[in-house]
This record gives structure tokens, C-alpha cells and sequence, in this order.
């Protein structure tokens, strides 16, 4: 499922932002505007299983764990943020670099520090910076779940022992403001209360799969997510109560036993997050040489869109073999350097083309 988001989201940017897309929609019109209307809504899947595997470490019966401590947001931050840097410096790069020759709307304007740190402490869409990638914002918001989680846990822990079972009902009661109110006003968007309903889905859907509260919790998503769609049918809302009913019956069924199997997807899979991130940075590469080499033709712009995808997987996998799969990397001195000199690099080329 991880495969199959992470490439919905690539091919939907593609589609997004052009001008290779613009060339094949003369074509076909309709598959480009699906790609740009519903690949997006891959990224409810992402907070479903995200829910999924937070419940699984944070509460596995639907009592608080033990292990639960602050701890973990840190570590949380660290794997979130040290792949996340090298694509927005990769993406910042590249964007100057292509800047003075291809004027296109996809590009980011030019940077600012206070807009760098700002995406470092993972703050740009609360303190209303442009994003300098495309997704960027998912990570911010992942983030925010997670830490908001995490903290429910604790506080609950250290609250009286009957209050502790209590748990899943404070994720029932927290997902449905989420999903019948908050999340029908566009201006929260930017936080996490607008997406903890997709993550409750997901935390429930884990709990489905346990014996004590398997019913119950698979009738409270449909419920949760029914009742949603009846005020206000939304799509991304739809894939969120989709996602977390299959996972939810393929745990309960056993179907999830023998998985992962390796293959394509599972390798996908894997680095669905490192592709993610760095696709945005090639796409625009792709996009900003395909622009002045092959303007028109719409089999040679198809080409660049499937030749931006595999160079997008490549990059991805490059990312997942050497920095996301090691988080320790990042400490070391080669990392370090190497991060450091893309950024110095953007701020100087920005600076020249001034």
C-alpha cells in the first residue's frame, strides 16, 4: 500500500505542475486531470497506517505501554527530519539552479535562512512560510501526530488505573471532533487536529485486529467514518474509512500473517518515504530540461513523465540506502559536508541570479 501511495503522489505532482503533463493532457485530458483530482488522496492512506503502526507501538492492547516516554518524539524527529533535509536542500539546488532559464509557477520562490530554519524545526506551514518542496507539509503533520499521541499516552498513564482503559474512547472522541467538525474547515488544515480523524481510523483499525475490542472497534470506524461522509461526503475521507476497514478485516481475517513479501511493492514500499520526499527536486530537473529540449510532442513528454518517475525511484532508493535507513548517518562528517554544500550552494546561486 506504501508502493502504490508513494507513486500516486509522484505521478500526481507530475500531473500537477507541468509542463510535461500540459503537452500529454492535449491528448489525454482526462487521465491527467484524475492523476491531479484523486492520486493526492493517497497521502489519507499514509495517516491511516501511520495510525496503524502508532497504535501497535504506543498501545498495543488499548492501554498505554509501559515503554511510552518523551524519548521517543525525539527519535520520531530524527528519522522524520534527516532524510527530510537532504530533499529540500536537493530540491532548494535545483530549483536555483534552473531558475534563471525555466519560469514556470512549480517553483518555490527564493529562499530565505529564517525559511530554512523554519522548515528544520518543521514549523513552515504554522509560521506561514512557502513550502520549498512539494509534500513538505505531510512531514510537519506527521510529526504533529505523532508528538500529540505520544503525549495523550503519557498522560494518561499517569492517570488512575480504570482511567487508563479509557484510552481508545479518548481516540474515538478525539477522531470524531476531528472527522464530523474540524475537519471541514480549511483553515486548520496546517495542524493536526484536521487529520487525527485518518490517524484514529488507523489506531482503531489496529485494534480491531485484537481479540477483547475487535468488534467493537471495527463497528466504531464504520461508525466514525458513516457518519462523517452523512454530514459532508469528502473524498479523502472516503479513502480514509477504505483504508482502515481493509486493513482492519485483513488483520482480523489473517491475511496480513505472511506479509510483507518481497517483491516490487515491498521494495517500494520501503523507500515509499525517501521517494516521497525527493521526488519533487527531480521531477522539477526533469521538467525545467524537457521544457527547452522537447516543448512540444506528446509521446517524446510522456517519455519525460515515465523517465521522471524511474529517476525519482532511483533517487529515492539512493536516499533510503544511505541516510534514511542509517539515521546515524547524518552525524557523521560526509553528511554533514555534503548537506551543507547544497544548501551553501542554492544560497549562492540564488544570490548571483539576484
Amino acid at each position: 500500500m506504501k508502493g502504490l501511495g508513494c507513486m500516486a503522489i509522484v505521478l500526481h505532482h507530475l500531473a500537477f505542475y507541468g509542463p510535461m503533463s500540459d503537452v500529454v493532457g492535449q491528448a489525454w485530458p482526462a487521465a491527467i486531470e484524475w492523476l491531479i483530482s484523486y492520486a493526492r488522496l493517497a497521502v489519507q492512506m499514509f495517516f491511516v497506517l501511520a495510525g496503524y503502526l502508532v497504535a501497535q507501538r504506543l498501545a498495543p492492547e488499548g492501554r498505554p505501554s509501559e515503554s511510552a516516554s518523551l524519548s521517543m518524539i525525539v527519535g520520531r524527529y530524527k528519522r522524520l527530519v534527516t532524510p527530510f533535509l537532504f530533499a529540500v536542500a536537493l530540491a532548494t539546488l535545483i530549483t536555483a539552479m534552473v531558475r534563471p532559464w525555466f519560469d514556470h509557477d512549480s517553483l518555490s520562490d527564493k529562499p530565505t535562512v529564517l525559511q530554512m530554519i523554519a522548515h528544520l524545526f518543521l514549523l513552515h506551514t504554522i509560521l506561514g512560510y512557502e513550502s520549498l518542496s512539494a509534500g513538505v507539509w505531510y512531514v510537519a503533520i506527521d510529526f504533529q501526530l505523532f508528538t500529540v499521541t505520544v503525549v495523550l499516552t503519557l498522560l494518561l498513564r499517569r492517570s488512575p488505573p480504570a482511567w487508563r482503559t479509557a484510552f481508545p474512547l479518548l481516540i474515538v472522541a478525539l477522531s470524531a471532533v476531528s472527522l464530523w467538525l474540524v475537519n471541514r474547515i480549511d483553515a486548520y488544515e496546517d495542524f493536526a487536529p484536521y487529520f487525527f480523524g485518518a490517524y484514529g481510523l488507523g489506531m482503531l483499525a489496529w485494534w480491531s485486529t485484537r481479540s477483547s475490542i475487535g468488534s467493537i472497534a471495527l463497528a466504531t470506524i464504520t461508525a466514525l467514518g458513516g457518519i462523517a461522509l452523512w454530514i459532508e461526503f469528502r473524498n479523502p475521507i472516503a479513502v480514509a474509512l477504505g483504508t482502515a476497514l481493509l486493513v482492519s478485516v485483513a488483520g482480523q481475517q489473517g491475511w496480513l500473517s505472511g506479509w510483507p513479501r518481497e517483491g516490487a511493492l515491498t521494495w517500494l514500499g520501503h523507500r515509499s518515504y525517501s521517494i516521497f520526499l525527493i521526488h519533487y527536486g527531480i521531477c522539477i530537473g526533469v521538467n525545467a530540461v524537457w521544457s527547452r529540449l522537447f516543448p512540444t510532442g506528446v509521446w517524446i513528454n510522456l517519455f519525460g513523465m515515465v523517465l521522471a518517475v524511474l529517476a525519482s525511484v532511483f533517487a529515492g532508493a539512493v536516499l533510503y540506502h544511505f541516510v534514511e535507513s542509517r539515521p546515524a548517518v547524518f552525524h557523521q562528517r560526509w553528511a554533514s559536508i555534503t548537506l551543507a554544500t547544497m544548501v551553501l550552494g542554492a544560497l549562492l546561486i540564488e544570490t548571483l541570479t539576484w
